[in-house]
């Protein structure tokens, strides 16, 4: 079929590059800005623009919140189709409390689940979640969307395509593909060092956006496959399930021996116990994790078997002092405090894994590597990008020829994924900011709008790369790239205007007080301005080239 193996490889490349480009781009895109998820969600909820704060009492602040907290309408209408009956009003036994938060976190995350009566399975369950001001227990509006850790993160690795967990694989799928992608990328390219230090802006715009496709490529390689390896790895439950296959009585069986080994409870014994102070519980782990020399900060808390004789409290610590994402958890015996367990080093495997899902969640407090995280993130899509436009521009003026459209069909595809899911994401900031704080009676709640808002963003920039590309049928360069960058341009300039009206934050005051959080998404925007605007002025040169070439060499001819 093909003349060598180097062939072989390039027509895989392409090929297996092309069809799911689209994904990872946006995987790559979403993904840079997840490593600043939690300064997007102080720019999204002006509430929340205080200084990060450590976990709050238990005992004082805590529990009162935990025992008031109750299952939001949208949990209860998703379990109601699994009850013989109705649901109780008020869910008073509780399975679980836990707590978290981060070293850029000033808000608390909390959340409880409980059993459902007359549910026809038993393990069916209930979720509540609230998001607290850790320094009074005050909850925070429950509709208002975390734009970066509940929208912008899920987003990265499931394309917020929940059903039978469809993203999850698409993007693991994906992600697989780009493995054997950057394989045979390497294979394609005998001279690829030579390539690092090689690109010709003034060239084609086919050589220039091949030497583009080359360095950013090349660049970050090591950062490409590394997180395309750690992820696959981080959701290897999803992608080889046990505990839901026929193995599941063997899964069920290490459960209760681990629970045995451990000392920590597989189930509650049904007798009801109060529990004892989870503070004192919290300054022993501190006392044995100062011991070792580690930061004592609380970063996870959780109450299994609540109320129950059998519960427990578990305690992890944060671990924002090293890559590896370790807790060093405590468990105490909820009644007595008494330690239970205290979690072993882990086995060489183990240590392994910590430090390959630490490296690609990154929860450490190392600004310079988040940065480059950002940077990898973005050379990733600007990869794909060039890869897509390289595609069209050695193709178009030859389809145009045979009257076949694949050349822009793929351009009005490659327009929608590459400047239209910019202009989504800057349409959800902007929404954020102009929706009402309360809507209307019979509208959906105010985070769900703003989802809206970014999918039809998304959708009408789709119809306009479509509408505009149809010059590319012609062997022309479509105007909706230079028109979709001005579009960019204007919007991230809006976004921090409307920011500042609307809160009154408005640059001199957030880089004059060094928060950081809300500056530095302005800054991000405002940059991403220039630079879309800069990619405008090109891309208006380039065709006003296009059109006076022809017109001379026509004048010539006369």
């Amino acid at each position: 079929m093909f003349q060598n193996y180097r062939l072989a490889m390039a027509w895989l490349h392409t090929w297996f590059g092309l069809a799911l480009g689209f994904v990872l781009i946006v995987v790559f895109f979403f993904g840079s800005l997840s490593v600043f998820d939690r300064e997007i969600d102080r720019w999204s909820i002006p509430a929340t623009r205080f200084a990060p704060q450590p976990m709050p009492s238990f005992d004082k602040l805590l529990q009162p919140v935990f025992k008031d907290m109750q299952p939001l309408e949208e949990q209860r209408a998703l379990v109601r189709g699994s009850v013989d009956g109705e649901l109780p009003a008020r869910f008073e036994n509780v399975i679980r409390w836990g707590a978290y938060t981060t070293h850029r976190d000033p808000v608390l995350s909390l959340f409880a689940v409980y059993p459902i009566p007359n549910a026809k399975d038993p393990e069916t369950t209930i979720f509540a979640a609230r998001t607290v001001d850790p320094r009074d227990g005050s909850a925070l509006p429950d509709d208002r969307l975390k734009v970066g850790s509940g929208f912008f993160y899920p987003l990265h690795y499931s394309l917020t395509l929940n059903w039978q967990n469809l993203g999850y694989w698409i993007v693991g799928f994906a992600a697989l593909m780009m493995l054997v992608a950057l394989v045979t990328g390497v294979i394609m390219h005998r001279k690829i060092f030579r390539e690092l230090f090689t690109f010709r802006p003034n060239k084609s715009t086919q050589r220039s956006m091949l030497d583009m496709h080359n360095l950013t490529g090349v660049v970050a390689l090591p950062f490409h496959f590394f997180f395309a390896f750690t992820g696959l790895v981080i959701f290897a439950y999803i992608y080889f399930p046990v505990a839901h296959t026929q193995l599941t009585p063997i899964h069920d069986q290490h459960e209760r021996l681990e629970a045995q080994e451990t000392g920590l409870p597989h189930k509650p014994a049904g007798v009801a116990a109060p529990i004892a102070s989870v503070d004192a519980m919290v300054a022993e782990a501190q006392r044995r994790w100062a011991a070792k020399g580690m930061a004592g900060e609380v970063g996870y808390l959780n109450v299994e078997h609540v109320g129950d004789v059998n519960s427990f409290v578990s305690v992890y610590r944060a671990g924002t002092d090293r890559v590896a994402l370790t807790g060093e958890g405590i468990h105490f015996k909820a009644t007595t405090g008494e330690v239970l367990r205290e979690d072993p080093p882990p086995t060489i495997v183990g240590r392994i894994n910590e430090f390959l899902t630490g490296l690609h969640l990154q929860h450490f407090r190392h600004w310079l590597l988040r940065w480059l995280y950002v940077l990898g993130g973005l050379a990733g899509c600007a990869c794909i990008a060039t890869g897509f436009l390289f595609f069209v521009e050695k193709r178009k003026r030859q389809h145009a020829k045979v009257g076949s459209s694949g050349a822009r069909i793929v351009d009005a595809l490659s327009v929608t994924t590459v400047t239209g899911m910019l202009i989504a994401a800057l349409g959800i900031l902007i929404a954020n900011r102009l929706l009402p704080d309360t809507m209307p009676a019979g509208w959906p709640w105010r985070g769900d709008m703003e989802k809206y808002c970014f999918w039809g963003v998304w959708i009408v920039a789709m119809a306009h790369a479509f509408w505009r590309t149809s010059v590319v049928a012609e062997g022309k360069l479509a105007p909706a790239w230079r028109e979709q960058c001005i579009a960019i341009a204007v919007l991230a300039v809006v976004a921090p205007v409307l920011n500042w009206i609307t809160t009154g934050d408005h640059l001199l005051r957030t880089v004059g007080q060094g928060y950081w959080p809300v500056a530095g998404v302005d800054l991000f925007m405002l940059a991403g301005a220039a630079v879309a605007a800069l990619a405008a002025r090109h891309l208006g040169r380039r065709t006003a080239v296009a059109v006076t070439a022809p017109s001379a060499l026509g004048a010539g001819h006369a």
